[in-house]
């Protein structure tokens, strides 16, 4: 059984299941939902640095990798803030991130770089206006030993 066939959908719900979680993430923290920002119940008081405003990226570029629109760019932002928040929260509190408390933000900041570089994958809204549009460039994820072959 070829497994590569599902590379494309494979992407497509692995971007899917992480935006989701990464919005409802930024939900609990923006209005208090799911718990609230760090289980307390309570949202994060408007315009608080940095807390605030990484609740506010989580939202927005979590809906938009979610919907695959500006994936790339939503994915590189959000890649970004995790690696702030594992950099300058967790790892002052301890080097490995089962003791700082950072494997969130570390399994976020790499899964959002690996969106950033593969794509959204065919099930996104940037693929659908791509194809609209004529182009032919393909959305998923050339394998490595094609690469090679070219080589």
């Amino acid at each position: 059984m070829k497994l590569e066939r599902f590379n494309g959908p494979v992407l497509s719900l692995f971007r899917i299941v992480t935006s989701l979680l990464f919005l409802c993430h930024g939900m609990a923290s923006m209005f208090g939902v799911f718990g609230g920002n760090r289980g307390t119940g309570q949202a994060i008081e408007f315009g608080v640095w940095p807390g605030w405003w990484a609740a506010l990226i989580q939202m927005v570029c979590g809906a938009l990798v979610l919907l695959g629109l500006f994936t790339r760019a939503g994915a590189i932002l959000s890649s970004g803030s995790m690696a702030y928040a594992y950099f300058m929260v967790h790892l002052p509190q301890d080097l490995l991130p089962l003791r700082n408390g950072g494997e969130l933000a570390a399994l976020f900041c790499w899964s959002f770089l690996i969106i950033a570089i593969l794509g959204p994958g065919p099930w996104a809204l940037d693929t659908l206006i791509r194809r609209r549009r004529g182009e032919s460039r393909d959305s998923a994820p050339v394998p490595a030993s094609a690469h090679l072959e070219r080589a």
